[in-house]
């Protein structure tokens, strides 16, 4: 499959985007004037069989009648493949069960633009020109990357537009195709279930009229209104579910092509130390062991130094290579702790101003310096992403071409760097996204599949199955980065917040991403680090929401809710601090600066009436935050049990604009939770001497079966535009939990995880 877009155009391109909002003016000289590159029709046909017919670059009818849909979005559990083909069958009159997917090429018009838009650094609440500006600016430039990716909550927020296109499209070629064939005005024909229909009784399926359809112009698609769905908003059953039941589903790990060889790595011990030797000779006497392998040659920056042993089982290629003798070069930064970490965080924070995302009227000035004052200090830990499927790749590297079997959040980097490591052209690299046992943001990148080629690369044209074993993914993954925060607020004389001041600090995950996947050096802000913190509903008049960057030599990546994972912690639950300060209820405290945000007031007073009142010796905690353009607000139910704080029930509302299915928006939120839940009581990456102390699940727990709470969902109806689902819930719940145990006992917990000891 050819790749969506050249490496050096996407650099270029990506590196215009990385000035941000000050960059704008430039990025729009040129080319802005030109209208945005249409999504409907891609630059190649769609890889057909059978018969079966394109009307689009995004679907086909088959001669079956089955409608085939191109899909460029990974399903890692989200329920994406089932939630997308619901906006093609509404638009095209089809019943769900009809639509039959593959997958999409490395196509433009297949890039997640969405995705790229929002990670602007704006305020929810301004509708400046500016904003507008740059929005359109970059959704634009989103158009001209075309970089083909899962993640930030975006997929039906995305596909909204141009699948609903697709399927009106197509709909409008069947309809003008039958009323050619009877010679009949395309006005008086009507479609339902696959079928045109004219009044008179003549009927014509969709695949009996694909052929002619295909030759017709569409004209400007006109789509459905919301009070016209049929689909769209009903709670339709997860269409994988079946396949993952009977165990016919197919994830990254299962790809079994013929001769395949298997790998594991050898990794360094320590963060940045490189491979300065190793004996292979008696590695090569042992059982099944094919070869072994030194990688870091070839892997350069895409990869940590490691070694690599080949067997014909992974057990064998496990057990020889964690016997593999070998010598390291230490990196000066392997004397890296956890709590040097925290010092560097703490001095940058007392030294410096940061950039400053958000500010409103004034913090320190004369109509504030008498008001009462309320500090605090919050932090949280780098995190593993844990995902359940270990992380693998399949590679084969023969007579000039790459072939991957990969579970993958971002096909199109996967191409390109796997044509980078082999030394072809990303035409060359085909790939085959199967299932993911989990993302959570690990599987945007993309080492493993470096790793893999690197491997293939040296054994004579067979397939290779590259495994990391779960102590590897513990010790060696791009965690979410550790934070500091502070907070400073003046309440008055009626108890509300006159002003609020918040600086925090941490690592840049963009600016490593970016370096890493396309060779950018990071500058500027990231919103990703203060996002949760300056785009706050609440009305403050006067406020400053900054963060400071902090170089960090942990490597660091996207986690599930991104910055919002931790910042909503510190923002909701200094929130309550005030609250308490003030004398006031939490929930009355938020209400009163919720005035003209009558969406977010909905979300809150619907998750509280909801929880009712808690049992006795029990506490309700709450907390409300937007991310990804949906708001949620929960209230977590929680007891203290033998000195460990247990959560028996979480209320889950949820404003996330049209409910395409609210059976997945249901499973996403009861998912979220328990994700988030698990760190917030758990989950700790810590460094001693420049190594991960901990290994696998034993100490970092994810939830089990028996400390697993009720999840209760509310989905807010909604006319508005979707918004993200797979990530909004998970940053919540750690702040609720926390508010609820100091109301059951009376003490801040202001570091996760969150401990009673």
């Amino acid at each position: 499959m050819a790749a969506q877009s050249s490496p050096s155009r996407r650099r270029f391109l990506l590196g215009g985007l990385g000035l941000g909002v000050a960059g704008v003016g430039a990025l729009v000289l040129g080319w802005g004037v030109l209208p945005p590159r249409q999504r409907l029709h891609g630059s190649a046909p769609l890889p057909l069989q059978d018969g079966a017919v394109a009307l689009n670059g995004w679907l086909a009818i088959g001669a079956d009648g089955m409608v085939i849909l191109a899909m460029p979005r990974s399903e890692m559990g989200q329920g994406v493949h089932t939630a997308l083909p619901m906006l093609v069958a509404e638009e095209l009159d089809v019943p769900l069960n009809s639509v039959k997917l593959i997958q999409g090429p490395m196509d433009k018009i297949f890039g997640n633009v969405a995705m790229l838009k929002d990670s602007l650094p704006f305020h929810p609440d301004d509708q400046g020109r500016l904003k507008t500006l740059a929005q359109w600016t970059v959704a634009k430039a989103a158009r001209e990357l075309g970089v083909i990716v899962t993640g930030g909550s975006s997929s039906v927020k995305d596909g909204w537009g141009p699948m609903r296109e697709a399927g009106a499209s197509a709909r409008a070629m069947l309809l003008k195709a039958a009323a050619a064939q009877w010679q009949v005005p395309a006005a008086q024909c009507r479609t339902q279930d696959g079928t045109v229909i004219h009044p008179d009784g003549r009927r014509a399926s969709y695949a009996s009229l694909a052929q002619r359809a295909a030759a017709i112009d569409p004209g400007t698609p006109v789509l459905k209104l919301p009070q016209d769905f049929k689909l769209i908003g009903q709670p339709a059953p997860r269409r994988d579910t079946p396949s993952k039941v009977n165990g016919s589903a197919r994830f990254g790990i299962d790809a079994r092509p013929p001769g395949m060889l298997y790998a594991a790595l050898h990794l360094p011990p320590r963060l940045g130390d490189t491979l300065a030797a190793f004996d292979a000779a008696p590695i090569l006497a042992l059982p099944g062991v094919i070869k072994v392998l030194d990688l870091t040659p070839q892997l350069a920056q895409r990869s940590v130094s490691c070694a690599a042993v080949v067997a014909d089982t992974w057990w064998h290629a496990k057990q020889a290579a964690a016997a593999l003798p070998t010598q390291w070069k230490a990196d000066p930064q392997a004397k890296l702790s956890s709590a040097g970490v925290y010092a560097e965080f703490a001095r940058l924070l007392d030294s410096e101003a940061g950039h400053a995302y958000h500010a409103s009227g004034e913090v320190e000035g004369k109509a504030v310096q008498a008001l009462r004052s309320v500090k605090a200090e919050y932090r949280a830990p780098f995190l593993a992403h844990a995902a359940m499927e270990p992380v693998n790749c399949t590679a084969q590297v023969k007579d000039g071409k790459v072939m991957l079997w990969v579970s993958t959040q971002a096909p199109g980097i996967a191409v390109d760097v796997a044509a980078k490591v082999a030394g072809v052209d990303a035409k060359d690299v085909v790939i085959e996204v199967l299932l993911l046992g989990g993302g959570f943001g690990r599987r945007l990148e993309v080492d493993m599949v470096a790793q893999a080629v690197a491997i293939a690369l040296q054994c004579d044209g067979a397939p290779v199955q590259l495994v990391w074993t779960r102590e590897q993914d513990i010790q060696h993954d791009m965690y979410r980065p550790a934070a500091l925060a502070r907070f400073a607020a003046r309440l008055d004389e009626h108890g509300r917040i006159a002003s609020w001041d918040n600086k925090s600090v941490s690592g840049s995950i963009t600016h490593q991403f970016l370096q890493r996947n396309f060779g950018l050096p990071g500058a500027g802000p990231d919103k990703t680090t203060a996002e949760g913190e300056f785009d706050m509903p609440y009305e403050i008049a006067n406020q400053r929401i900054a963060h400071v960057i902090a170089d960090s030599v942990v490597p660091i990546g996207y986690w599930r809710s991104v910055g919002h994972s931790h910042n909503a912690f510190f923002k909701e639950s200094f929130i309550d601090e005030l609250a308490h300060a003030a004398g006031q209820d939490g929930i009355v405290f938020r209400r009163a600066m919720l005035l003209k945000h009558p969406r977010h007031l909905a979300v809150l007073d619907a998750a509280v009436a909801k929880a009712g009142t808690p049992p006795p010796g029990h506490a309700h905690g709450v907390a409300l935050h937007q991310s990804f353009g949906s708001i949620v607000a929960q209230v977590a139910q929680v007891s203290v049990e033998n000195g460990e704080i247990r959560v028996q029930r979480v209320v889950c509302a949820i404003d996330c604009g049209i409910a395409v299915n609210p059976n997945i928006i249901a499973q996403q939120m009861e998912s979220a939770v328990l994700f988030g839940l698990s760190a917030a009581l758990g989950g700790e990456i810590t460094f001693k001497d420049g190594k991960v102390e901990q290994s696998n699940f034993h100490d970092y727990p994810v939830l089990r079966m028996g400390q697993t709470p009720e999840v209760v969902s509310i989905i807010i109806a909604s006319a508005e535009h979707p918004e993200g689902v797979g990530e909004p819930g998970t940053p919540p719940i750690a702040p609720a939990v926390a508010n609820a145990v100091f109301s059951l006992t009376g003490k801040r917990l202001r570091s996760l995880p969150l401990r009673l000891a």
